[in-house]
C-alpha cells in the first residue's frame, strides 16, 4: 500500500503571462520628464503671466502704469524758491537779539514760502535733470534739506535750554541752506531766473503794501505764485 503524505501535492497550474510593464522614456506622455515640463509651463504662466514676456517692452511690465507727476512750468517754482531763500536769510534777525525766541524762529521754518520749499526745490531739480544737470541739482536739494533739518533740531534743543545748541551753529546751518539754494538756482536758465527774480521782488514788495486793490487786479504771474505758495 502506498504511503499517504501528510501534505498532498497540489497539481501546479500554469501562471498566465503578464503584460510587460511599460518603461518610462522621453517619448511617453504626461508622466515623463518631458511631460512634466510641458505641464509646468502652462501652470507657471497661469500664476505668473509675466514670466515669459513676448514683447520687447515686457522687461518691466509695470512701466506703463507708472505716470510721472505733471509739473507746472519752471517759471512757477523759481520765485517761490527765491522767496524761501530770502525768508531763511531773515531768520538771522530773530537770532541776533539778547534773548532769541527759538520757538518763534522754528515756526517760521514751516510758514510762508518755506512751507512748500520741499516740493518747489524738487520740481526745479527735476527740470535740471531733464537738462542734464541732475547730479548738481540733487546734491543741492539734499544739502539744503539736511541743513534745515539740523537747524530745526538745534532750535528745538534751544527751547529745552540745551547749551550745545548755540546761535553760531544755527547761523551756520542757515548759511549752508542759503548756499545750497544758490547752487540749485544756478541750474535754472538765465532768462527764467531773471523773470523769477522780478516776480519774487514784486511779490515781496506787495506784501509790505496795503491791499488797496482787489484780488482780480493782481498780475497773472503773482496770482500763479500765490496759488503755489
Amino acid at each position: 500500500m502506498a504511503s499517504m503524505s501528510l501534505f498532498p501535492r497540489i497539481p501546479s497550474r500554469p501562471i498566465p503571462n503578464q503584460p510587460p510593464v511599460p518603461r518610462r522614456n522621453s517619448h511617453s506622455d504626461g508622466f515623463s520628464v518631458g511631460g512634466r515640463r510641458s505641464l509646468a509651463i502652462p501652470i507657471l504662466l497661469l500664476h505668473f503671466p509675466f514670466a515669459l514676456p513676448n514683447r520687447a517692452d515686457a522687461a518691466n511690465p509695470f512701466d506703463k502704469y507708472v505716470k510721472r507727476k505733471k509739473l507746472e512750468p519752471l517759471e512757477a517754482y523759481v520765485p517761490a524758491v527765491l522767496l524761501s531763500q530770502a525768508q531763511f536769510k531773515d531768520l538771522e534777525k530773530y537770532l541776533d537779539v539778547d534773548q532769541p525766541k527759538y520757538d518763534v524762529t522754528r515756526s517760521l521754518l514751516r510758514s510762508g514760502p518755506a512751507a512748500s520749499l520741499r516740493v518747489n526745490i524738487r520740481a526745479v531739480a527735476q527740470y535740471a535733470t531733464d537738462d542734464g544737470n541732475g547730479k548738481a541739482a540733487s546734491d543741492a536739494v539734499d544739502q539744503c534739506l539736511r541743513a534745515l533739518e539740523d537747524l530745526d533740531s538745534l532750535l528745538l534743543r534751544a527751547t529745552r535750554r540745551d547749551p550745545a545748541a548755540s546761535v553760531g551753529s544755527m547761523k551756520s546751518k542757515i548759511s549752508i541752506a542759503v548756499g545750497a539754494l544758490d547752487s540749485l538756482l544756478q541750474t535754472v536758465p538765465s532768462l527764467v531766473l531773471d523773470k523769477g527774480k522780478a516776480i519774487a521782488d514784486a511779490y515781496g514788495n506787495s506784501s509790505y503794501e496795503e491791499e488797496d486793490s482787489k484780488p482780480g487786479e493782481l498780475d497773472p504771474d503773482l496770482k500763479k505764485l500765490e496759488a503755489i505758495l
